[in-house]
This record gives structure tokens, C-alpha cells and sequence, in this order.
């Protein structure tokens, strides 16, 4: 029988001080862009919040090297803290893409997308609250479909936002801008939708 003792519960409390981050920097991206000044000093903030980041999941690694033994295969301890990184370094090297092509307005379909990874970030969130009792969660499978959910509409946004600009008039240069833009947006979703599928692989494994 699947039982997590209190001191193996360690990993998914770190899991979610780590998902927390992660929302924390989502939400100052989706701030960056739809309030759109101060940006030098917002993406330092999402630089230092990214740094935490990684000592959330330094630590998580730190403690799984010391563990014997582990509430979910060790692997994938090492899987979703790897990839809930993974989100927050591509929020950050979003962020700084403004300010690297000297972005000077924002457009509504990045925006939209934004909003998006906001809200996966928050469906992974209650995904890593759920995970210490997946056995009984009657949420988790259904917060896992949702950040899927998402994700397919970020595609679907994605290309229309991609197909817009190259059917407009718009300059050549804003164009190369902005496909970089919406890839790293799309790609922050991605990460987003490949933490839920390693916890939906663990959900299955412990069924």
C-alpha cells in the first residue's frame, strides 16, 4: 500500500514552495505586459524571482541526494523539479526579449498568452498540493486535463498570432521581433504542459 511518512513528505512540500515561484513569476509577466512601463526594473524583479527559483529546486535536489528512501520514484522527483524551472527560465528569458529588441508596445495576442501561463501556473499549483494525496484527490486528474487544456489553446492562439502578422503590413524587423516573442510564450506553455504529464505518468504508476 502507498503510504508517505512525514518525513518523506518533505518533497512534495518543497514542490509546491517551488510551484509557488513559478506562479509568482507568471503573474509578473502577465503584469510586465499589460502595464508596460518600468520594464528594466520589472524584469529584474523576474530575474531575482527566477534565481529563487533555482534554489527551490537546488534544495529539492540536495535533499533527494540525502534521501533513501522517496514517496515517488527519484527520477521523477528529479523530473518535476527540473521542468518547474524549466517554466520559470523561459518566463524569464521572455521577459528579457523586451527589452533586448526594445519592444515599445505590447501586443494583445502576447498578452493573451500571458494569461494563459498565469493560469496553467495556477493549475499546476493545486496540482503539487494534490500530488501528497493522489490516491484520494478527486481534483488532480481534472487540474492535469485542464493545464492540457490550456495548452492547446496557446497553440491555437500561437499560430493565429504568427498568421496575422505575415498576412499585415506590418515591418519586417517587428515581425522577426515578435515570432521570437510568441515562441518563447508557447514554449513556457509547453513547460507547463510537461510537468502535468509527468505527474499524470505518476499518478498512473501509484493507481
Amino acid at each position: 500500500m502507498f503510504r508517505i511518512t512525514s518525513k518523506e513528505e518533505i518533497f512534495f512540500d518543497m514542490f509546491v514552495e517551488t510551484v509557488n515561484t513559478t506562479c509568482k513569476s507568471a503573474e509578473m509577466l502577465e503584469e510586465l505586459m499589460v502595464n508596460y512601463i518600468n520594464v528594466g526594473d520589472k524584469i529584474r524583479a523576474i530575474e531575482e524571482t527566477e534565481h529563487e527559483g533555482d534554489q527551490h529546486v537546488h534544495r529539492i535536489l540536495e535533499q533527494l541526494n540525502r534521501s533513501f528512501i522517496t514517496p515517488i520514484d527519484r527520477e521523477d522527483i528529479n523530473l518535476i523539479a527540473k521542468e518547474l524551472d524549466n517554466i520559470t527560465d523561459a518566463i524569464e528569458a521572455t521577459a528579457h526579449r523586451f527589452n533586448m529588441f526594445n519592444v515599445q508596445n505590447v501586443r494583445e495576442d502576447a498578452i493573451k498568452l500571458a494569461h494563459m501561463i498565469v493560469e496553467c501556473t495556477k493549475e499546476l499549483q493545486g496540482v503539487m498540493v494534490d500530488l501528497k494525496n493522489m490516491k484520494s484527490s478527486k481534483t488532480l486528474k481534472d487540474r492535469i486535463i485542464e493545464v492540457n487544456r490550456i495548452e492547446d489553446e496557446g497553440d491555437n492562439i500561437y499560430r493565429s498570432a504568427i498568421a496575422k502578422m505575415f498576412v499585415s503590413q506590418m515591418d519586417s524587423i517587428e515581425i522577426i521581433k515578435w515570432k521570437e516573442i510568441y515562441e518563447y510564450l508557447e514554449n513556457t506553455l509547453d513547460a507547463c504542459e510537461d510537468v502535468a504529464n509527468i505527474v499524470e505518468g505518476v499518478v498512473m504508476k501509484h493507481a
